[in-house]
């Protein structure tokens, strides 16, 4: 089976040398980004993260593992604050 090459993006970050923070850290830094897909929530990105987070919470109680996954979902997106496309 032939490999595949990694993608330029796994080689620039998957090392993690560019920058290392906490899953807090990285929260309160989509606060900076300005949403392409919801440019005139008036609220931080965060927020919509604890929202998310807490229906999750409310409508399955007993996995925990979603409520952590609905409150990480969008970090991703801080990559746009190192050049990335959102």
């Amino acid at each position: 089976v032939p490999q595949r090459s990694p993608c330029p993006q796994s080689a620039e970050y998957g090392s993690c040398s560019l920058r290392k923070m906490s899953a807090m850290e990285a929260l309160e830094l989509l606060d900076q980004l300005v949403d392409e897909s919801d440019p005139d929530v008036d609220f931080p990105n965060s927020y919509h993260a604890y929202q998310t987070a807490e229906g999750i919470r409310r409508a399955h109680p007993d996995k925990d593992w979603f409520h952590l996954v609905g409150l990480l979902h969008d970090l991703g997106k801080v990559l746009a604050l190192f050049g990335e496309p959102q």
